[in-house]
C-alpha cells in the first residue's frame, strides 16, 4: 500500500478536531463551532484515507510499559529525566503521572473520534454503496480501531478485569458518536469490555482475510485482538479459541537463523512476516535503547544458542543490555498483533484447559524458529503446572517491550501469583504490590477537572 503523501482538506479539518479530542471529555460546550464551510469526509475514499492515518489510529499508550518490570533505570538516568511526570510514573506514584494535555489520553480520544467519524459517515451513504465489499471493509476497520484503542486505554486506566466485580468497577467513557457536547461519564468495566468485544465481533465478518497491508485491519487481526482481550480478562477458553482462529488463517513465523542480529542496529524490519496488525508505542524519555536497561535476571534466562540473546539485545558501555528486538525496525516500540503472541497464547490456553502436552507442542513450534539450527532440544514437561510455568517464562522472553507485560502482571496477580515490583532510587525503595489500586493509573488530572469524571481510587 502506497503511503498517503498529503492530507485532503477533509482530513486536515478532522486532524484539527482530533487535536482537541483530549478536551472532548469535557462536559461543556465548545465556545466556537467549526466552520461549516470546511470539507468533511463523505465518500468511501475519504473514510479509507482517514483510517490510513497510522499516527492517529495505531499509536498506543506506553505508560503501562513504563510501569512494568522488564527494565530498570539507573539513578543517573532517572534523575536526568526532564519530565517530572515520567519520573513519577516510573516509581508508581499515586498521581500526576501524565503531563497537562496528556498525549496518551489525546491519542486514545482521537482514535475513537476518527473511528466514530467513519462509522457515522458510512450510515449516511446510499443503499447501493452500503452493499459493497469496500463499504464493509471500511466499517470493519473502524470497528477494529475503536475496539483496539479502547482496550489499550483500558489496560492503562482500568483495574484488572474480574468478572465477579466488573459490573461495579470503573471503566472508560464510551463515546459512540462525534458529539463534543455530549457529557462524558465513565461506564463500568463490564460495559467497557462488552463494547470492545462487540466491536470486534462485528468487525470479523466485514474484514478481509488478507489486507492490502498489515497497517490495515484484517480478519486474522480481529481474531488476534479478541484473543488478547479475552486473555486479559482471564477467559482462557475464549482466548485460546480466537488465537487458534487467527492462526488458522495466518500462522507465519520468522526463522531467526535468517537474520543478521549480531551487526544490525535493529534486526527486524517493519511489517515483517509475523506482523498481523501493525501498531506502535512511543519510546518517550524512558524506553529508548540505552536508558531502559533490561533486568539481568531476565537477560540471563536466554541460552547462548537462543538467537534472541543476540537479536533482542545490545550490550551497553556499562555492561548492561538494551532491547533492540523491536518489530518496528526502528527506535519505536511495536504494540501490534503478531503470530508469535498468538502461538504463546494458544499454548498457554491449551495448558490451562488441561491439554498441556498439546500446549508444549505449540510452544516448541515457535521456539525451534528462535534457536540456532540444530541446537534446539524440544521442551518437555511432566505436569500441567510445569508446562504452564515454562510457557509463561517463554511468553515473557519473547514479548518484552510490547506493552504486554503490564497486562500479564495484572492478570497473573489477580490469580494469586503475588508478583511484587520494586525499584530503588535516591536511597528509597519504591514498591508496587499485587493488585494495588495503582495498577489502574490515574486519569490525567486536567481531564478530570474539565470533565468532572470520577478519578480512579488511590
Amino acid at each position: 500500500m502506497k503511503p498517503i503523501k498529503k492530507l485532503s482538506k477533509s482530513l486536515a479539518y478532522l486532524f484539527f478536531l482530533g487535536l482537541v479530542m483530549c478536551l472532548a471529555a469535557c462536559n461543556k460546550f465548545l465556545s466556537e463551532k467549526p466552520d461549516k464551510s470546511l470539507a468533511v469526509p463523505s465518500t468511501l475514499k475519504d473514510f479509507q484515507a482517514l483510517l490510513d492515518n497510522k499516527g492517529a489510529l495505531a499509536s498506543e499508550p506506553n505508560t503501562g510499559e513504563i510501569s512494568s518490570d522488564d527494565y530498570y533505570l539507573t539513578q543517573a538516568d532517572w534523575t536526568s529525566l526532564s519530565s517530572e511526570a515520567n519520573r513519577r510514573a516510573h516509581v508508581w506514584e499515586k498521581d500526576y503521572l501524565f503531563q497537562t494535555r496528556s498525549t496518551e489520553w489525546q491519542t486514545f480520544s482521537t482514535a475513537v473520534y476518527y473511528s466514530n467519524t467513519v462509522l457515522e459517515g458510512l450510515e449516511k451513504l446510499d443503499l447501493a454503496v452500503k452493499n459493497s465489499m469496500e463499504y464493509n471493509n471500511i466499517k470493519g476497520q473502524a470497528l477494529f480501531f475503536r475496539a483496539k484503542n479502547v482496550f489499550a486505554a483500558g489496560v492503562i486506566w482500568c483495574q484488572s478485569y474480574d468478572a465477579e466485580v466488573a459490573a461495579k468497577e470503573l471503566g472508560l467513557p464510551l463515546k459512540q458518536n462525534t458529539n463534543f457536547n455530549e457529557p462524558s461519564v465513565r461506564s463500568t468495566q463490564e460495559q467497557t469490555y462488552n463494547q470492545i468485544i462487540s466491536d470486534l465481533m462485528q468487525a470479523v465478518p466485514l474484514l478481509p482475510v488478507v489486507p492490502v497491508s498489515p497497517v490495515r485491519p484484517s480478519k486474522p487481526a480481529a481474531y488476534a485482538c479478541l484473543s488478547r482481550v479475552y486473555l486479559a480478562m482471564g477467559n482462557y477458553l475464549q482466548a485460546g479459541v480466537y488465537a487458534d482462529s487467527c492462526l488458522q488463517l495466518f500462522d507465519t513465523l520468522i526463522d531467526y537463523n535468517a537474520l543478521s542480529g549480531g551487526t544490525a542496529t535493529y534486526p527486524f524490519v517493519s511489517l515483517n512476516k509475523e506482523v498481523i496488525s501493525d501498531a506502535g508505542m512511543p519510546v518517550g524519555q524512558i524506553l529508548n535503547l540505552s536508558r531502559a536497561k533490561v533486568v539481568e535476571e531476565l537477560y540471563n534466562q536466554y541460552d547462548d544458542n537462543d538467537l534472541r540473546k543476540t537479536l533482542f539485545f545490545v550490550r551497553n558501555a556499562d555492561g548492561s543490555h538494551g532491547f533492540k528486538g523491536r518489530y518496528t525496525g526502528s527506535a519505536s516500540l511495536f504494540s501490534g498483533l503478531a503470530t508469535d503472541e498468538m502461538f504463546l497464547t494458544k499454548a498457554e490456553c491449551l495448558t490451562r484447559g488441561g491439554e498441556w502436552t498439546e500446549g508444549i507442542q505449540v510452544l516448541n513450534r515457535l521456539l525451534v524458529t528462535r534457536w540456532k539450527t540444530g541446537k534446539f532440544s524440544p521442551v518437555t514437561a511432566n505436569s500441567e503446572k510445569e508446562a504452564l510455568e515454562i510457557i509463561l517464562k517463554e511468553r515473557r522472553k519473547q514479548l518484552l517491550f510490547r506493552g504486554l507485560r503490564w497486562i500479564d502482571l495484572k492478570r497473573l496477580n489477580r490469580e494469586g501469583r503475588n508478583i511484587t515490583l520494586k525499584r530503588v532510587l535516591s536511597g528509597k525503595e519504591f514498591m508496587l504490590y499485587p493488585n494495588d489500586l495503582r495498577y489502574a493509573l490515574p486519569i490525567p488530572e486536567d481531564i478530570i477537572e474539565l470533565s468532572g469524571m470520577q478519578q480512579n481510587p488511590r
